[in-house]
């Protein structure tokens, strides 16, 4: 398989959350004629088999990948997971999918902590792969707009009560929600006052139709299960 340097086209690994964020930046990747999304990278909890922090059914995230026609390259986590598991896991994981795959570079949806950034830099570092972050330092009501404005329907799966009402779990991210959120959260949730599923959007051909289940708190968070509704 040849190379970005061969054919001028760059492949590109996506870490995929399930949320907006990552939904978004796949957007923005498939707007670039000089990239190419190869596959979508995710974790889960190997016990609940939900996704990692945004405890989202694995079914759905599969979903996802296929809405998007890429290969969702699933990397079980032990839970409970130590850092030092979790970066073994994820430095084999990567050595297999990179041989598998032949990307050139590694994308994430980050928008604008700089130690996150700097995790994913070190960690990365010495493997060849180039890092790529789409939508970092957009300021966040902009982006948070412009999502909206483009299309992306998401859903809030998980939110932290101590900043944000548990009310708002099961939500769809919205301008009404928007106007709902103190003014002391991100508007993209960046702080980790909520995560969300991202279901329809210019980055599927088609939408996943979800409804919110139960409505949890567990370890301090509360989490809405969000299941595939169905046809009537």
């Amino acid at each position: 398989m040849k190379n970005a340097a061969e054919t001028g086209i760059k492949r590109v690994l996506l870490s995929w959350s399930s949320g907006k964020d990552s939904a978004w930046t796949l957007y923005q990747l498939q707007q670039d004629s000089a990239v190419e999304v190869v596959g979508l990278l995710t974790t889960f909890n190997s016990q609940f088999n939900r996704s990692a922090i945004h405890g989202v059914r694995e079914r759905l995230l599969r979903l996802q990948a296929e809405a998007a026609d890429l290969p969702l390259i699933e990397i079980p986590l032990p839970w409970p997971c130590t850092n030092e598991q979790y970066e073994a896991i994820m430095g084999t994981a990567l050595d297999d999918v990179r041989s598998q795959l032949q990307m050139d570079a590694v994308a994430f949806g980050d928008l604008f902590l700089e130690d996150i950034r700097s995790y994913r830099e070190q960690q990365m570092a010495g493997t060849g792969l180039e890092l790529i972050f789409p939508l970092w330092q957009i300021p966040t009501r902009k982006l948070a707009q412009q999502m909206i404005d483009g299309g992306l329907k998401a859903t809030i799966t998980c939110l932290d009560p101590r900043v944000v009402s548990d009310h708002l779990a099961g939500r769809e991210f919205s301008n009404q929600l928007l106007g709902e959120l103190p003014e002391a959260v991100d508007p993209c949730g960046e702080n980790g006052e909520f995560h969300t599923f991202a279901w329809d959007g210019p980055m599927f051909m088609q939408p996943i139709p979800v409804v919110a289940g139960e409505v949890v708190n567990r370890e301090g968070f509360v989490y809405a299960d969000l299941l595939l509704k169905e046809s009537p």
